[in-house]
């Protein structure tokens, strides 16, 4: 058995466990009729603009329609959560994605940029109640980023989409909304 069999949610475990509770509640992947705020660290923007590209591939496969779709650049990972605050604050924006890259280099510059980005935006979301999705590559080389950009299905950028859609999707089914 693969690693990655052991730590993947198995096809149909949602179903089971619904025939076991009062409420299972799951967002969707229709992007229809969604806003989106995307905020991109300029800083390895070579990196965030593959991510982008899938995010954008993902959100258009999605059905949402690209005049829905607002980009703004800050000019690195640091200064994200700022953009995201704003994003999330005019309330315009159903949820927004923030991509990036921190790569380890050889100061311990990496541990405060990117772990700082990541409580940024965890804290937008939770104070504003719009999904604010970490779409931030933290890696230890530049081939890993590379790898995690590619433009296939694996691309992060395309997941931070997804998850977003699918985040705003669930707050407002059923019981939550």
């Amino acid at each position: 058995m693969a690693e990655s069999d052991l730590v993947a949610l198995p096809d149909g475990a949602l179903d089971e466990l619904a025939s076991r509770v009062g409420a299972s509640l799951q967002g969707s992947a229709d992007g229809t009729g969604l806003r989106v705020g995307i905020a991109c660290a300029e800083f390895n923007g070579g990196i965030t603009l593959r991510l982008l590209n899938g995010a954008l591939d993902a959100l258009n496969g999605a059905g949402t329609d690209r005049r829905d779709v607002t980009v703004a650049w800050a000019p690195g990972a640091f200064e994200l959560p700022l953009v995201a605050r704003a994003f999330a604050g005019a309330g315009r924006v159903d949820t927004v994605l923030c991509l990036g890259a921190v790569i380890r280099g050889d100061t311990g510059h990496y541990d405060f940029v990117a772990g700082q980005c990541a409580a940024g935006i965890q804290q937008v979301q939770l104070a504003t109640g719009v999904p604010v999705v970490f779409g931030v590559l933290t890696t230890d080389t530049l081939e890993q980023a590379l790898v995690r950009s590619l433009a296939d299905e694996s691309n992060k950028g395309r997941e931070a989409a997804l998850t977003g859609i699918e985040m705003v999707r669930l707050l407002r089914s059923g019981p939550l909304s």
